[in-house]
This record gives C-alpha cells, structure tokens and sequence, in this order.
C-alpha cells in the first residue's frame, strides 16, 4: 500500500503532461517562460486573488514574503512550533526572532487566544500554519493582528484548495504561501512555491525578490534572492491544476470515510475540523497515546504510516538560543508525542480504508 500515491494521478494525465512538457522543449524558455504567466494568472483566479508569484519553493514563498515586509534584525514574527522547520527557519534565515505561540489541542493550528500576549513592538508579522489541509483560525487571527496593525502570512503549504468561511486558503490575509512539492495536494515533479497577495505594491516588490531584487535589466534596487519557478515545473502544475477541484473533493471522501471508520475505536483521535473549514487532507493524522504500538501493528500488515514533526521547533537544536525547555508548550509537544499519518491521497480505495480501520480497531 502506498503512503501517497503520486503514480494513479500520473497515469491519468501522464499524456497530457508529456504533452506540455514538449511544448517547453520545443520553446526552450526553461526559466519565466509562458506557461508560468499562465500558471500564475490560473492559481490567482483559483485562490481568489489579484496576484498570485510563482517561486522555487513553499519555503521560498515563506522567505520573499517576510523579505517583502522587511523583515529583520530586531524584528519578531510570530508562529507555532508544531510545523516543519520552513516555518520558522525563513524567520531566522532573515536575522528574526521566531516567537512561538501553542497550537490548538483538536485542529493543531494556532491558538488565536494566545497571540495577543505574544505580541511586542517587535513584533513584524505573525504566521500561522494551516496544518494538515486545514485552515488556521485566519478570521480570528486576523481581528488580533489589524487591533494591533500586524501583517498575516498564512503558511498554506498543506492546505491549498482548503476552504474557510468560503474563501480559499492563501487568499485569507495579506499574503498566503504555498508548496508544490510533490506529495502536496497540488504538486509538481520537483520544487515549487508561490506567494498570493491582493497587495499590487507587494506584489510588485516580491516579483523583484524573486529575480536577485531585479527591476529591470542590470537595475537591483533590492537584496532579492534566485527563487524564480522552472517553466517545466509551471508546465505540470498546468495539467495538475485541471484536475485538482476533482481531488480536493476526492480526498475530502476519503476524510470523512476515515472519520467514520475510525472514530469508535477508543485509542483513537480523528482529526477535528472547525466549524466553517473544510481541509483538502493533506495528511490523515490521528492522536494516539501508544504510537509506536499502533505504528507496528500497521507495519505488520505492509501498511505505512509517518509521525510528522515528532520534535516541536522549540525544542530542536536549530533554535536551542530561544532559551525553551519541555513544557514550554504543553500542547504541541503532546500532539508531536502522539500523532500518526496513515496513507491519504485522492485515489485512496475504500477497501484499503476498511484494511486500515480493520487493523486499528485490532
């Protein structure tokens, strides 16, 4: 059994894909060709947007933005531990302070109720995380930082196609990032990102950042960096695109058929959707007390499984100068104990889900 299934979704499109990839070939605009212009104009109209800049990947897209606000020495931004290390690297990359806030116990996104005491003069941006192909609580969070006059980043890089109150995800606050990393709901076959902002000003600057802070030829009026997106990659995502709204629904089925299955079984914590969100599933991820037990019994029967962000941000070495202990944040360091992945992709079979559950239920 796959863990994610990129294979299914290929050969389904594996024509049409070749197809635009000679279509580059033929070109030869390997770099800010066509078909990223059409691309970037799609995803724009897609997330509901002015402007949407395609970028080399989600932690780029994270970097350009904080680059976009200044962001950097002195400054601090606020987000969560519980997230892979893009999230707060991009912050100290630029010379910032991460200022970690907890998550909450069912959605694993940040605690809005916590923002405001984290809140300094500091204090450049704040970025949340919308965690495992859900939304982040972008209403509430964005009441807290306009009090206070703080731009929002939401790291959409698992939630793209994800809904909150009807907007999509990347389209809920000044700018939204994304990844298209792969294994991604909606990926590439390599590295890719964009950053998505109705902002024409920012938008702008971060087209700039993208080319080494290029203007126009031999003109730099920016410190940018080299974050331009393949056209080859743009070329797959075009393909990807025209099927995508199909699988977001197809891995919000399998969701809710997990959901069912899985819920009466008691060592179990079926992942909790907030009310006014939807998640595309990114990743399927219970809570359980003995994962490790659970993890083997499912290896036993070929199955796969993966604990993502076992080691919060605070407590890993790369951060060790914050000056954060265990118990810092009580509630990520008990979903990172005790979360499990199982397989979720949008061509996941029902009787696989059945297998699963089967296992599970033991």
């Amino acid at each position: 059994m796959q863990f994610i299934d990129l294979k299914a979704q290929q050969k389904r499109i594996r024509e049409r894909i070749e197809a635009r990839i000679r279509a580059v070939l033929d070109h030869g605009q390997y770099i800010l060709g066509p078909e990223m212009r059409e691309l970037e104009q799609r995803l724009a109209k897609f997330v509901g947007v002015g402007n949407c800049i395609s970028c080399s990947s989600g932690t780029d897209a994270l970097l350009m933005a904080l680059m976009a606000l200044d962001t950097g020495q002195g400054h601090e931004v606020i987000t969560v531990p519980y997230t892979w290390i893009s999230t707060a690297e991009v912050i100290a990359l630029l010379g910032a302070r991460p200022v970690f806030v907890d998550i909450e116990p069912d959605t694993f996104n940040m605690d809005p109720n916590l923002i405001e005491a984290a809140i300094t003069p500091q204090t450049r941006a704040i970025m949340p995380v919308s965690i495992y192909g859900q939304c982040a609580d972008m209403t509430t969070i964005n009441a807290v930082a306009q009090k206070h006059g703080i731009p929002v980043i939401e790291d959409g890089a698992q939630s793209f196609g994800a809904h909150h109150h009807g907007r999509k995800s990347c389209g809920l606050s000044l700018m939204g990032c994304t990844s298209f990393f792969p294994s991604k709901p909606l990926g590439c076959y390599g590295d890719g990102g964009a950053v998505f902002t109705d902002d024409d000003g920012l938008a702008e600057k971060l087209r700039q950042i993208r080319v080494h802070g290029q203007k126009v030829k031999h003109q730099h009026p920016l410190v940018g960096i080299n974050g331009r997106m393949d056209t080859l990659q743009a070329a797959i995502l075009l393909e990807k695109l025209e099927i995508f709204p199909e699988e977001c629904n197809l891995r919000r089925e399998a969701g809710t058929r997990y959901n069912s299955l899985l819920s009466p079984v008691p060592e179990v914590q079926v992942p909790v959707i907030a009310e006014g969100n939807d998640s595309v599933y990114a990743q399927y991820t219970i809570l359980c007390e003995d994962r490790e037990a659970v993890s083997e019994r499912l290896k036993k029967e070929g199955i796969p499984s993966v604990a993502y962000y076992a080691v919060p941000l605070h407590l890993q070495g790369a951060f060790a100068g914050l000056g954060h202990k265990p118990g810092d944040f009580p509630v990520a360091e008990r979903i990172a104990s005790q979360c499990l992945s199982l397989p979720m992709h949008p061509y996941l079979k029902k009787e696989d889900q059945e297998r699963i559950a089967s296992v599970l239920v033991g």
